[in-house]
Parts: C-alpha cells; structure tokens; sequence
C-alpha cells in the first residue's frame, strides 16, 4: 500500500500522527485478537458439548419409540426464545435467557402416566439443540471478527507502520538536504560576495 505523502512539514507531521495512532492502537488489537481466539476454542468446545449431550439425549430415547408414537404431537409447542446480547472482547452475542414453552393441558387420567415425563424430555431436548445452534453461531460469529482482527493487525504490523516509517524517513531525509543544500548555496553567494569585495578593492 503507497502512502500518498508531500515534501513538507504538514506532511510530515500528518504522518506522525497517523503513525502514532497505529502504534497505540496495535498492542489492543494484538489484545483483542487473542482473546477472541480464546473465546473461538471455548465456543467451539461448548457447542461440540451441547451437541454431544443432545445426541446422547435423543439416543436415550430410542428405545421408548414405540411409547413416543402415542404422544400427542401438538401437545407441546415453544411460544418463545428470548435472548440477551452479551459482549465478549467486544462482540454482541445472543445468549439464551428462556424459553417459554406452550402446553396443551391433557387429562392426566386418561393419559398414560409417562406423558408428563415426556413433555420434560422434550422441553430439556428443545433446550439443548437451541443453546447449541446459538453456541455455533457465537463460533462463527467470534471467528469471523477474529479474522477481520487478524487483518488489521497484520495490515497495521506489516504494512501501514513500516509504510508511515519509511514515508517520515523519506521526507526527513529531503528536508535534510534541502537544508545542506540551502546553507551551502549561502556560503557560496557569501564566498562570491567576499571575492567581489576583495576584487573592487
């Protein structure tokens, strides 16, 4: 990336200052960066987790399939997930807060007596596989802002900084013999002057 600069002294200190914010701002991002990438291993561990326990749940109940076909399928519905928005290293995340369950009142005379049970099992299986999809979306999420983090830093590390350093140098070094060359052309109209002098006399 070329850094757009002029030979002066505004330049110069426009880029000092861009320089500086760089530097400030990149132990943060390294920060930042980091700390999602502990967050990415944690989500992805509890996600695996939630899947594991959901698919030892459902596995645990194969066996009572021929029990389940006499369950009411419409007897118990979610009416609502209510989330909260939590930050980690500065990301919003939806977490799960409740889950508000609709259930059709049965006559537990005539119903066979697993059936409350079994509105248990459904409301803990229906928990499970919603706080894994939300566990996996806080994986991608978490893991695409520490790419994006990971491409500032390597942006400001590798390319803006060294950039903005070189650019100072370089105008620096052009004051510098602007400078030579200004105090040298003065001694020579000086030496020119005297000689003149010397001439005349």
């Amino acid at each position: 990336m070329a850094i757009k600069f002029q030979y002066n002294k505004t330049s110069l200190g426009n880029l000092g200052k861009q320089l500086k914010m760089r530097q400030k701002a990149l132990p943060t991002l390294k920060n930042k960066e980091s700390a999602l990438r502990l967050s990415v291993l944690a989500a992805k561990k509890e996600a695996e987790r939630l899947r594991d326990e959901l698919e030892k749940g459902m596995a645990g109940y194969d066996s009572l399939a021929a029990l389940w076909n006499e369950f009411e399928p419409g007897l118990i519905s979610i009416r609502d997930v209510e989330l909260e928005t939590v930050k980690i290293a500065g990301i919003r995340i939806p977490q799960l807060k409740e889950i508000t369950y609709d259930i059709r009142p049965f006559n537990t005379f005539a119903k066979p007596a697993w059936y409350a049970d079994g509105v248990h099992i459904l409301e803990e299986l229906t928990r499970l596989g919603i706080e894994s999809e939300l566990m996996e979306y806080r994986r991608k999420t978490l893991d695409f802002q520490r790419k994006k983090t990971t491409q500032k830093v390597n942006l400001y590390e590798k390319v803006q900084i060294p950039g903005y350093q070189e650019a100072i140098r370089k105008i620096k070094r052009y004051m510098e013999d602007e400078e030579n060359l200004s105090k040298a052309s003065s001694k020579i109209v000086k030496s020119r002057h005297a000689a003149e002098e010397e001439e005349g006399l």
